[in-house]
């Protein structure tokens, strides 16, 4: 259980930001970890910092999630040759490694929601925007 809460005790930067930017911009910090929808606060938000922030983690985050399903389509296609075993383990990590990023993504929905920069659990310290 220690190990869990060292993954998510993540960096926590709000007070970085002023109060009227993140009650701005809560919306636009939602929208980024919606996938493609990143794309509107990147561009419509530009002068918000809190937006920013946010739109910088769920544009991380699709990156990851486009990058590992690429990853798991090779992997599961060659795991699944091994008999009986392959399509099981194939099933298993299907199963999980998307249920990792969706909880990502909701706990980047619930950090803009109250108002919080706190980075992902391991992809947060990730930066690609400025």
């Amino acid at each position: 259980m220690a190990d869990i809460n060292n993954v998510m005790n993540t960096p926590d930067t709000t007070a970085e930001y002023t109060q009227e930017d993140i009650n701005n911009n809560k919306i636009m910090a939602v929208l980024a970890y919606l996938g493609i929808l990143v794309l509107i606060p990147i561009f419509a938000a530009k002068d918000s910092k809190f937006a920013r922030f946010h739109s910088n983690q769920g544009l991380v985050l699709l990156i990851c999630d486009i990058v590992v399903s690429i990853v798991l389509g090779i992997v599961t296609a060659i795991i699944a040759f091994i008999p009986y075993v392959g399509p099981i383990l194939s099933g298993i990590i299907w199963a999980v490694i998307p249920i990792v990023l969706l909880v990502f993504a909701i706990l980047g929905i619930v950090n803009a929601v109250q108002g919080k920069a706190k980075e992902l659990p391991i992809i947060g310290k990730f930066k690609i925007l400025k």
